[in-house]
């Protein structure tokens, strides 16, 4: 009997770690986590215009369109990477405003919760579309030009 148990114990780990790995490819392997990270990217820096990260939005959206063009798993890859410099360009900002009421109305204001569901969604990308781009390769994925 241990043995029996052990081995029901070890496929459910194995099941466990099969659907977090299944989660995340499903989410690499989606069209809506760039275009959302997109729309996001827009609602932040259309208004007042900042060139350089409006320069994310065209890339993202083509990623969207590399997907849905079935080319999956370079879309997840272009998707992390994209995301991943996003992350590290909104990371760079600082609260504004030396006092504490004044910072905190920036972080937790209509816009600094724009900027916080964008950097999660960025980390959620790195996170999803690296592992479908990394094992995605694996799977020997082979395409003719």
């Amino acid at each position: 009997m241990p043995d029996g148990k052990k081995s029901n114990e070890e496929e459910a780990v194995q099941d466990a770690k099969k659907t977090v790995i299944s989660y995340a490819q499903g989410w690499g392997r989606s069209p809506l986590p760039p275009t959302a990270l997109a729309t996001l990217i827009t609602a932040l820096h259309a208004r007042p215009w900042r060139t350089l990260p409006m320069l994310f939005p065209p890339v993202l959206l083509f990623s969207s369109y590399l997907n849905l063009s079935s080319y999956e798993v370079d879309s997840a890859g272009l998707t992390a990477a994209w995301s991943g410099l996003y992350m590290l360009l909104a990371g760079r900002r600082k609260a504004a405003g030396g006092r504490l009421g004044t910072r905190l109305g920036s972080k937790f204001g209509a816009r600094g919760l724009t900027r916080g569901s964008a950097m999660i969604l960025s980390a959620v990308n790195v996170l999803g579309c690296g592992t479908t781009y990394a094992l995605g390769r694996l799977n020997g994925e082979e395409r003719a030009l």
